[in-house]
């Protein structure tokens, strides 16, 4: 028998192993727990740059940062969450098999959840608090904050370089085209793209 027509009897050992393989194609390493993470479940994937802000207080209760089962995270996410002694809702719940993007800005402060199955793009932005306008304060980083939660139904998808604001909601299934601007909530199964995002599809 030829050389190059020998039967294959598996790999070598210098086969790469599963994890080298997703490393090879970007993906971050399976992890057991992350820097300002609450809880996680199995088989998440953390890049080590993600990081995560508390704003609450050193004698505020913790803030509340809790990822399913598979999770995937890329390089330079940002999570910026607060105390619920600060406002109740404050977290960032997120599903199992949900995948974010790299270069994403979650806020949870108003409260945040991505059910399962979600997948949000690079460069995403989900804001969930900011600054009230035209109050007492002429520079509004002076003004108190405000809050909204938000909610990406389950396997929706965010596209890239979106912003998501306060109070919406983004209905299962729904697609959000890249570079949208979300000021309203979206339904179910919508297609919408746009700044401000409005409806193309349903």
């Amino acid at each position: 028998m030829r050389e190059d027509l020998q039967p294959f009897d598996g790999p070598g050992p210098e086969a790469p192993t599963a994890g080298a393989a997703c490393a090879d194609m970007g993906l971050p390493p399976v992890v057991a727990g992350h820097p300002g993470v609450t809880s996680l479940g199995p088989g998440c994937r953390l890049a080590p740059s993600l990081s995560v802000w508390d704003r609450g207080g050193p004698a505020a209760a913790p803030a509340v940062v809790a990822l399913g089962e598979a999770v995937v995270i890329g390089e330079l996410v940002r999570i910026v969450v607060t105390s619920p002694d600060d406002f109740p809702q404050a977290r960032v719940a997120v599903g199992n098999r949900v995948a974010i993007d790299v270069g994403c800005y979650l806020s949870g402060e108003g409260g945040l959840t991505l059910e399962d199955d979600v997948v949000v793009g690079p460069h995403v932005k989900i804001l969930s608090a900011g600054h009230a306008i035209g109050t007492e304060h002429v520079a509004i980083v002076g003004n108190a904050l405000t809050y909204g939660p938000v909610r990406i139904g389950r396997g929706a998808r965010i596209g890239a370089g979106s912003i998501i604001l306060p109070g919406r909601c983004v209905g299962a299934g729904a697609v959000v085209g890249p570079g949208s601007v979300v000021t309203r909530d979206v339904p179910p199964l919508a297609r919408v793209a746009g700044n401000p995002a409005r409806l193309v599809s349903a």
